[in-house]
């Protein structure tokens, strides 16, 4: 049996989705399991464990609903069995369609349920991973109970028990930690470990604002720029290699999840209970929770402009969390 999947196009969702993948994995354990991923995310799909073909997709080479056709008709000689839907996107479906698989499984959403042989109900107020360990669940009538979100990262290095990782980062400003309280907190948790060099992560586009942190702080010296610098397999063996990290709830923060490094996710807007890191070991989920507006769903602070809820959060909980997950 062949068996096409179609990741979704966050990284933290694609790193939420590996659940699924080895949930396929267990279910049918002779198929040849291949995947659809964003291009820009490419390189991390080697990482997911059970995988034979990795097919990137590009926005930009095959734009709009016609594109979106064209590359999944270009898949159509592979002769797949099995297409699982996971972005719940119209493009998506037609995608799906297109590839000629025999079986296309997703949620109805879009108005393109017609495209696919299974449209199924997408269950209301669930964890994200569950929500797509559920689609599988409902085609097959079998309960899958072993859930594990994971990447599997060679470790070239023995783990630094010195360094630790932050990530002030975040596509949506509403969880992106504010500048003045990231200096803050920087300056708190380089006077509180006197011993740990803190590693600042970021991608290209975030340089600026972790530059900006690092230029603010007290200690300087005690703070390590990687923002730009590393590819997401890079990044996946630094977290696996570093004894914890502290970030906003955003992708690297189920990266770090899911190669089994300590992790306190700082959560502003977005609901902890759908989209946390989904291993419960070595986590720790923290938030204000005295505002009336928490949690909200947007990306942008409608209220207060700077996220209020980032603000107020407790450095010396912060802290303690640090120091417990990290067992420093």
């Amino acid at each position: 049996m062949k068996i096409l999947i179609r990741l979704p196009n966050w990284l933290g969702d694609v790193v939420m989705s590996t659940a699924f993948v080895n949930a396929v994995g267990q279910l049918y354990p002779d198929a040849q399991i291949d995947v659809i991923i964003k291009k820009e995310l490419s390189n991390i799909a080697p990482l997911i464990p059970g995988l034979t073909q990795i097919h990137p997709f590009s926005k930009q080479e095959f734009s709009g609903l016609g594109g979106v056709y064209r590359f999944g008709k270009n898949l159509k000689s592979e002769k797949y069995d099995l297409f699982f839907n996971l972005p719940q996107s119209l493009s998506s479906l037609v995608m799906a369609w297109a590839t000629g698989a025999k079986k296309r499984v997703g949620f109805g959403k879009e108005g393109g349920f017609f495209l696919l042989t299974n449209s199924l109900k997408k269950p209301a107020n669930q964890h994200r991973v569950d929500e797509y360990v559920s689609l599988l669940e409902q085609f097959t009538g079998k309960a899958i109970t072993h859930k594990q979100v994971k990447l599997n990262v060679p470790l070239t290095e023995p783990k630094q028990n010195n360094r630790m990782l932050i990530n002030f980062n975040s596509e949506a400003s509403s969880r992106r930690m504010p500048l003045d309280k990231g200096q803050a907190l920087l300056n708190k948790l380089t006077a509180a470990f006197p011993d740990i060099t803190f590693g600042l992560i970021g991608s290209s586009k975030e340089t600026d604002f972790v530059s900006q942190l690092i230029t603010g702080s007290e200690n300087p010296e005690k703070l390590e720029n990687y923002a730009g610098k590393t590819d997401l397999p890079g990044l996946c063996s630094l977290m696996a290699q570093s004894a914890a990290m502290l970030t906003t709830d955003s992708g690297p923060a189920h990266l770090a999840n899911s190669v089994g490094t300590p992790v306190i996710v700082l959560f502003g807007a977005g609901n902890e209970h759908n989209t946390a890191p989904y291993n419960k070991q070595n986590l720790t989920v923290l938030r204000y929770g005295k505002l009336t507006c928490e949690p909200c769903v947007r990306n942008t602070c409608k209220l207060y402009g700077v996220p209020r809820c980032m603000e107020l959060l407790d450095e010396l909980q912060i802290i303690n969390a640090l120091n417990q997950e990290s067992r420093y």
